[in-house]
C-alpha cells in the first residue's frame, strides 16, 4: 500500500525560499508540516492537485502592513492570499492596539484610525500583546505577527506629551516592552515622524531596544527622516543600532537610491545588523494631518489637535505661513479616505481639485476634513521627483532589501499596493524586468523576512518545516490593482495553504481559517 499524505502537489518546481533555482519536484504535506520534497511517484495524497507548470513557492511574509484591525476580513484575506502572502507583521509606525488600557486604545484609534482601522471590539477595553494574538489565533486564513509599538506605550505611560521621559517613566516603558516581547512580540516598531513617537530622542528609543536584543528581537522604524533627509533618519537609526545592539530594520524605504543603498552599506559595513523593505511604487500613503499639517499642531495629541484647528486665529496663521511653503505637497496629495459622511464624496479625488469642488483653498480643505473626520482622514501623495522608478528598483535589488506592501486597506480609494504589491514584484519586477531571480524573489518575499521576524519554522520549502505554500503560476502572475481602481485582487495564484489547509484554492477562498498569531521563535 502507497504511503498516504493529506496533500500532494504534484509536477511543479519548487523555489524554496534560500535563493536556489526553481527544481521540478512534488510536494507532500501531513498535517502542518510538509512531509516530503521530492520526486514522490511512490505516494499518494488524500488531496492530489496538479501543479503542472507552477512555482511551489513558501508563504510570503508582508514585512509591513497595516491591517491590525482587519486581518481576519474576507477582502483582506483575499487581496493577500490572491498575492501569496501567508503572514502579516503587524504593530507598524510605532502605533496599535496592544499593549494598552481602553483610553489609550480609543486616542490612538481616533488618530491612527485612517491607517489602521477601528480597534475590535473585543480588544478595546483594553488588551495585552497575548491578546491580540490570540483574538487572531484560528480567526483568519492568514499568520499575524506583531510588533510592541513604542508609540502606544509611550502614550500609556505619558499620554501625548511632548515632555523627555524621566527615570520612571522610561522604566515603565521599558517593563512594558520587556512584557510585550514575552507575550509573544517579535520585536519594537517606532514610527518617529508621528506622535507621540516623535517625542522619544535616540536616548529614550535605545532603553527601550535593549530587552528586545536581548531577546534576539528586531527594532522596526518608520525613521525621522525620507528622501533628501534619509541621512538624517539613517543617522538616528545607526546610533541607536551602537546604543542597544539591537537588530535594525526601516520600514518602506524610499528615496535616491546612490544615497540610501550608501547610508545602509555604511551602517551594514560597519557591523550594524540592518535590513529595510520597500515597494514597488512611487506614491506612498498615511494619515493627512501628517502629510499636510505642521508639528505644532500636533504635538500634544489628537483633541489638542482639533481644538487648535477651531480656532480661526490658528487656521488664519496656517494659511498665511504653513500652507504656502508646503505648496508642492499639497499638489501632490489625492484623498484616499475621509471618516465623515458629508465629505465622502472627496475620496478619490486629487486635494486641489476638492478643494475647488468645496470653493476653499487646499489648506483650507485640510483643517476642514481633519476636523469634520476628527482626523479620520488619509490620503495617496506622490514622491517627489528625486525619486525615480530606477532608484526604485535598485533599491529592490539590494541584498537588504525585503518586500513590505505598507497597506492601508480603508476607503474607497486607497492605495493600490496593499492588492497589489507581492504580485507586482513577481509579475513585473521579476518575469518582465528580471530585476531577480525567481529564486531571489522568493528569498526576497519568504525566506529573508522569515529569518527577520524569527517566525521559525517558515519562510522556507523544505521537509520538516510548517507548509505555508503558494502555487504561483510564473507566466500569468500580475498585479489588476491600480489607483483609479485599487481593490482589486491580483491574478497568478492559483492555490495557498497555511498550516497544510488550502486557505485559497482554485482562487478563491476556502473559508478555512487555520492562521496564527506567531510567537518569535516558536516552531508552530
Amino acid at each position: 500500500m502507497l504511503p498516504v499524505f493529506d496533500v500532494v502537489l504534484r509536477g511543479g518546481w519548487v523555489v524554496d525560499g534560500t535563493g536556489a533555482p526553481p527544481f521540478r519536484a512534488d510536494v507532500a504535506v501531513a498535517g502542518e508540516r510538509i512531509a516530503a520534497v521530492g520526486r514522490l511517484d511512490a505516494v499518494a495524497g488524500a488531496s492530489e492537485v496538479d501543479v503542472s507548470g507552477r512555482y511551489v513557492m513558501p508563504g510570503f511574509v508582508d514585512a509591513h502592513v497595516h491591517a491590525d484591525a482587519l486581518a481576519d476580513s474576507e477582502e483582506v484575506q483575499l487581496a493577500a492570499l490572491r498575492q501569496g502572502v501567508t503572514t502579516l507583521v503587524l504593530g507598524q509606525d510605532g502605533l496599535s492596539f496592544a499593549p494598552a488600557s481602553a483610553p489609550t486604545i480609543a486616542a490612538v484609534s481616533r488618530y491612527f484610525g485612517p491607517v489602521n482601522g477601528p480597534c475590535p471590539a473585543a480588544l478595546a477595553e483594553g488588551c495585552t500583546v497575548a491578546d491580540l494574538l490570540a483574538h487572531y489565533d484560528r480567526a483568519t486564513a492568514l499568520n499575524v505577527a506583531y510588533l510592541a509599538p513604542a508609540g502606544t506605550i509611550r502614550a500609556e505611560v505619558m499620554g501625548f506629551s511632548d515632555a523627555a521621559a524621566d527615570a520612571g517613566q522610561l522604566a515603565a516603558m521599558r517593563g512594558m516592552v520587556e512584557r510585550a516581547l514575552a507575550d509573544g512580540a517579535v520585536g519594537l516598531s517606532t514610527g518617529l515622524e508621528y506622535v507621540p513617537g516623535r517625542f522619544a530622542d535616540a536616548a529614550e528609543v535605545a532603553a527601550l531596544c535593549a530587552p528586545v536584543a536581548s531577546a534576539g528581537g528586531v527594532y522596526v522604524t518608520h525613521m525621522r527622516g525620507y528622501e533628501a533627509d534619509a541621512w538624517r533618519g539613517m543617522a538616528e537609526v545607526a546610533e541607536i543600532a551602537r546604543r542597544s545592539a539591537v537588530a535594525t530594520h526601516v520600514s518602506h524605504y524610499h528615496g535616491p537610491a546612490n544615497m540610501l543603498t550608501g547610508l545602509v552599506d555604511g551602517a551594514r559595513g560597519e557591523g550594524l545588523d540592518v535590513t529595510f523593505d520597500a515597494y514597488p511604487y512611487l506614491r506612498g500613503s498615511s494619515i493627512l494631518a501628517m502629510v499636510a499639517l505642521p508639528a505644532d499642531v500636533q504635538r500634544r495629541g489628537p483633541d489638542d489637535t482639533l481644538a487648535q484647528l477651531a480656532d480661526p486665529e490658528v487656521r488664519n496663521r496656517l494659511a498665511r505661513e504653513w500652507f504656502p511653503a508646503i505648496d508642492d505637497v499639497l499638489d501632490r496629495i489625492t484623498l484616499s479616505y475621509v471618516g465623515a459622511d458629508a465629505w465622502a464624496w472627496a475620496e478619490g479625488l486629487p486635494l486641489r481639485e476638492a478643494a475647488g469642488k468645496a470653493s476653499m483653498a487646499a489648506g483650507e480643505l485640510v483643517c476642514e476634513l481633519v476636523s469634520a473626520s476628527a482626523l479620520g482622514a488619509g490620503c495617496v501623495f506622490a514622491q517627489p521627483p528625486t525619486n525615480t522608478e530606477a532608484d526604485m528598483r535598485t533599491l529592490l535589488r539590494h541584498e537588504a532589501h525585503m518586500a513590505g506592501s505598507d497597506g492601508i486597506l480603508l476607503g474607497s480609494r486607497p492605495h493600490p499596493r496593499g492588492w497589489g504589491t507581492f504580485a507586482r514584484l513577481l509579475g513585473r519586477h521579476t518575469r518582465e524586468l528580471a530585476d531577480w531571480s525567481w529564486g531571489e524573489a522568493a528569498l526576497h518575499l519568504a525566506g529573508h523576512p522569515a529569518r527577520r521576524f524569527g517566525l521559525a519554522g517558515r519562510g522556507i520549502v523544505r521537509s520538516g518545516l510548517v507548509a505555508d505554500l503558494a502555487v504561483v503560476d510564473p507566466a500569468g502572475v500580475t498585479d489588476r490593482a491600480e489607483y483609479a481602481d485599487p481593490r482589486r485582487p491580483a491574478d497568478g495564484v492559483d492555490h495557498v495553504l497555511v498550516g497544510g489547509q488550502f486557505v485559497l484554492r482554485d482562487r478563491a477562498l476556502t473559508g478555512a481559517r487555520p492562521g496564527r498569531g506567531l510567537r518569535r521563535g516558536e516552531d508552530a
